[in-house]
């Protein structure tokens, strides 16, 4: 049996970028048959949208690609989510400042970045700001292909192929 991966990823109030992460990495873990694998969920950095479900305009683009979230409700991330996962992933740098605050560090260097897996690495606009959940969809697409590449080649994981998500754009 293969090691589990298991994989926090972080925002600000987890309703936007996080879950649209988990549930992205969800799917891709499930279609390369990975789901029992790599083990994925999210959590905000902030009290502030506690107990709410995901962003409607978030909801609505993963459930444009076929991925159903209407169960997520938010979450905090806590001190012991720090041993409780092997990757702790925040959208931008602020989040990973974050979260090493809430977890009081990071000894064994399992923060960091989605996109730092990724050939450009870079913040994820939080698209509750700006909008575009576009294009938050399609950079985090960018950094869940990215970090499964990486679990491959690390030999954590071996899918036969990561799909690129496609994003149409207006």
């Amino acid at each position: 049996m293969e090691k589990q991966i298991r994989i926090l990823f972080v925002c600000h109030g987890n309703i936007c970028r996080s879950p649209m992460a988990e549930f992205i990495l969800r799917e891709k873990a499930k279609e390369l048959g990975l789901e029992d694998t790599v083990i994925v969920a999210s959590a905000a950095t902030s009290e502030e949208e506690l107990g709410n479900p995901v962003d409607p305009r978030a909801a609505a683009i993963l459930h444009a690609h076929g991925i159903d979230c209407a169960e997520k409700r938010a979450r905090q991330m806590c001190k012991c989510d720090y041993d409780a996962y092997d990757y702790l992933i925040g959208m931008d740098r602020m989040n990973v400042a974050n979260m090493r605050r809430i977890a009081g560090g990071d000894p064994c260097g399992k923060m960091c970045r989605l996109l730092d897996f990724a050939a450009n690495p870079r913040d994820i606009a939080d698209p509750w700001y700006t909008g575009d959940f576009n294009a938050a969809f399609a950079d985090i697409c960018e950094g869940c292909t990215a970090l499964l590449k990486r679990l491959k080649a690390q030999r954590l994981v071996i899918p036969a192929t990561v799909r690129v998500c496609h994003v149409q754009t207006r």
